[in-house]
């Protein structure tokens, strides 16, 4: 018999009722894993990030501290495989093998090295000579010129002003500091030399680059391996902005030095100069420190000019090639070999390299420009961080209309 739905459901007892459609539980894959057990993900919190920073620097300083005295040859050869790094790995791309590749540009630069000794080792050294010989030269000159600066300042002052008692002070001085200067220049030449000692320079450095260049890849995959998941990405970001400034600057800098030596030492040459060649070779080298190497150049060739030339025609000339060389250098190399790829002011250079030189000596020089070129990087991304941050774009509270 049919019975109408309506009796129906009111007839049905209670259990007999349909019960409620109920949503299907949720499969498996849908549900959040958390794993039980050793496996759980703990994760880290602000304090244990900061703290492992503040750790890895802690290190990295007391390291420095302990170890300075031994890791120069060590740190050269990181930078002498970093350098040859790109031309290793197209000889790898071509087909040949790493270590193969590392060794045949390792002797490469080692051949550079040896033939650049050989050609100018003897000159240097001779030129050298000649300085030293000059010494005395230069303090009968100098004091000369001091007697005559300071009877033109009694013709002026009078006698009471200008004693002649400072006159001999001045002239005994003048002697003494010129002698004191060339006693520190061969004080400075002989450390060098020494602190490059014989071990270091054919056994140390040159084994330990062959291992660091033939290894790089799987250096750099071992240490990208290390990186904290959660900032891999970023990490990895920061890192590649410092490579791509930090290998501008280093070939960059490297071809404006060459550039600036080889001009400075031919023009100084032919205009007679007699140690045009130590003059030009040290403002080449020194201009990887932004105005150290013209000033220290154009001070020294000058002084020299002025006690070597007879006439004001030839020092004149001197002036003029070393202005010709800041202009080569202002408008011509530095835009050319570095421009404006290489993110680091002149002014942050200076004072990287003289506080790594006062930290941590001849290592520190070596370390400043890598370590710079980081804060440099890492100081433009905190800066990105906090302009797009609600620190930086949370308006002010502006009082309410009355």
């Amino acid at each position: 018999m049919m019975v109408p739905v309506g009796t129906q459901l009111e007839t049905l007892s209670p259990a007999e009722l349909p019960a409620e459609p109920v949503a299907p539980p949720p499969a498996a894959e849908d549900q959040p894993r958390q794993p039980e057990g050793p496996n759980r993900l703990i994760h880290a919190t602000r304090a244990q990030r900061i703290g492992a920073v503040v750790a890895l620097l802690v290190v990295t300083w007391l390291a420095l501290q302990l170890f300075a005295s031994v890791l120069l040859p060590f740190v050269a050869a990181a930078g002498i495989a970093y350098v040859l790094d790109p031309p290793t790995s197209r000889l790898v791309r071509l087909g040949m093998p790493r270590g193969a590749a590392a060794l045949l540009m390792l002797l490469a630069l080692i051949a550079a090295a040896l033939l650049f000794a050989l050609l100018l080792y003897p000159l240097i050294l001779a030129q050298i000579g000649i300085l030293v010989s000059r010494v005395p030269e230069y303090v009968r000159l100098l004091q000369g010129w001091a007697n005559q600066e300071i009877v033109h300042l009694q013709e002026s002052f009078g006698s009471d002003v200008v004693n002649d008692k400072l006159r001999d002070l001045v002239s005994s001085q003048a002697g003494s500091m010129l002698s004191f200067f060339a006693g520190a220049l061969s004080r400075v030449i002989g450390g060098g030399f020494a602190l490059f000692n014989v071990l270091t320079l054919l056994v140390v450095t040159p084994v330990v680059a062959f291992y660091l260049l033939r290894d790089w890849p799987k250096l750099v995959a071992m240490i990208d391996s290390w990186l904290p998941q959660r900032y891999a990405a970023v990490i990895r970001a920061q890192v590649r902005e410092v490579d791509r400034i930090l290998s501008a600057w280093v070939r960059g800098q490297a071809l404006c030095c060459v550039l600036l030596a080889a001009y400075y030492i031919v023009a100084l040459s032919l205009a007679g100069l007699d140690l045009g060649l130590i003059v030009g070779l040290a403002a080449g080298i020194l201009s990887f420190i932004p105005y150290v190497g013209s000033i220290t150049g154009g001070v020294t060739a000058i002084g020299l000019a002025l006690a070597q030339f007879p006439n004001w025609r030839s020092v004149i000339v001197i002036a003029g090639i070393l202005v010709v060389g800041q202009i080569l250098e202002g408008y011509v190399i530095y835009p050319r070999f570095l421009g404006d790829r290489v993110e680091l002011s002149a002014v942050w250079v200076i004072f990287a390299l003289f506080a790594g030189g006062a930290a941590f000596g001849f290592l520190g020089v070596m370390l400043a420009v890598p370590v710079a070129a980081t804060i440099g990087v890492l100081c433009r991304f905190w800066l990105r961080r906090y302009l797009s941050s609600p620190l930086y774009l949370d308006p002010p509270n502006r009082p309410a209309a009355g």
